[in-house]
């Protein structure tokens, strides 16, 4: 049976198909980017057909929609797709044509994104809080500057409240207080919305049990056990837990090259994993000093034991962080709540 390698180059408006069988490019069309177009379009081949596109903002929109439709629907990293970009000509027709050879050839690696709506719609209420938290930092380190440009080094307390605010503003010049005023619209504007994205992404984290087992560890709560629930989506989209410390910035690679002056080949260097999600890499670091702080668990002892034995500090938070990042990928495949010091 023919496969059918379908690439798709993908915009707001339209989206160029590329089909190709036995190494060969036996069709193109150029279609809205509608659900119901590409829906029609690949219901006009048969057997096996695999769709390939790239991430981008509609990307998770797409794989919901249309995984139904196809054998295989693949979410392409484009970072890995440097070919489109750089060798020979390019257009949207060449690059959908180039993303069917490159997943033939195995050079597609494969972007994860939710197959159902309540995980996505947490994932979505996850995003938002933390671009809120982002914007509401950027307020507040914008009105600590406007006060610092005239000599004044002000207190969180001074200028987060309302009430405080006013007495305090009596006491500055009529030109700084006109300025901070504005920017105090924008603050209380980005306070609110901190509160209100959390109890949003609260809600929708209370249904899922496991978020619920992992508050229960040391050093978690609710953001950062939603944070890694939305963003991680499955255990089992990790063939181990080596794979989930690199995803998530605690892991290790190992690089070498060359040969050493006996002809043997170089042992190499161990170092951090660069390519890693950002926020998870927060999450965990920041979880596992919460937990060294609270000195009365296992993750501290730990800290401690291999702090006495020369570790260096960092490589020991490092530790704890893969420590408790092995503890939750075990209770999330298992369904289980946490046990102190169980030990395999």
């Amino acid at each position: 049976m023919a496969i059918s390698y379908i690439g798709a180059d993908v915009d707001c408006k339209m989206t160029e198909l590329a089909v190709e069988e036995n190494k060969k490019i036996v069709y193109r069309k150029r279609i809205p980017t509608t659900i119901s177009d590409l829906r029609s379009e690949l219901e006009r081949f048969g057997g096996r057909k695999i769709l390939i596109f790239e991430e981008c903002p509609m990307a998770g929109w797409l794989y919901r929609n249309l995984r139904d439709y196809a054998t295989q629907v693949i979410v392409s990293d484009p970072r890995r797709n440097g070919l489109i970009c750089k060798d020979g000509e390019k257009d949207d027709r060449i690059d959908a044509g180039k993303l069917a050879a490159l997943y033939r050839g195995g050079f597609i690696r494969e972007v994860h994104h939710p197959q159902d709506d309540e995980h996505q719609a947490l994932r979505e209420a996850v995003a938002l809080y933390h671009d809120r938290v982002r914007q509401k930092v950027r307020e507040i380190n914008k009105f600590h500057f406007a006060c610092y440009g005239h000599g004044l080094t002000v207190l969180r307390k001074d200028f987060l409240t309302s009430a405080c605010r006013e007495e305090w503003f009596g006491e500055l010049s009529k030109e700084l207080r006109e300025q901070l005023e504005i920017r105090a619209i924008g603050l209380d504007a980005a306070i609110c919305q901190v509160e209100a994205a959390r109890k949003l992404f609260v809600g929708r984290a209370k249904k899922f049990e496991i978020i619920r087992y992992w508050n229960e560890l040391p050093g978690i709560k609710w953001v950062r056990s939603s944070t890694m629930f939305a963003y991680l989506d499955t255990p089992w989209r990790f063939e181990s837990v080596k794979e989930l410390w690199k995803y998530c910035g605690v892991g290790l690679w190992r690089y070498a090259s060359g040969s050493d002056r006996n002809g043997a080949p170089k042992s190499g260097k161990v170092k951090m994993y660069p390519y890693v999600n950002r926020r998870l890499k927060a999450c965990v670091l920041g979880a596992a000093l919460d937990a060294i702080r609270q000195d009365d668990n296992e993750f501290s002892e730990h800290y401690k034991r291999m702090v006495q034995d020369g570790v260096s500090p960092a490589n020991a938070r490092h530790t704890v962080g893969r420590k408790l990042l092995t503890v939750m990928f075990g209770m999330w495949k298992t369904q289980t709540r946490y046990v102190p010091g169980l030990r395999n």
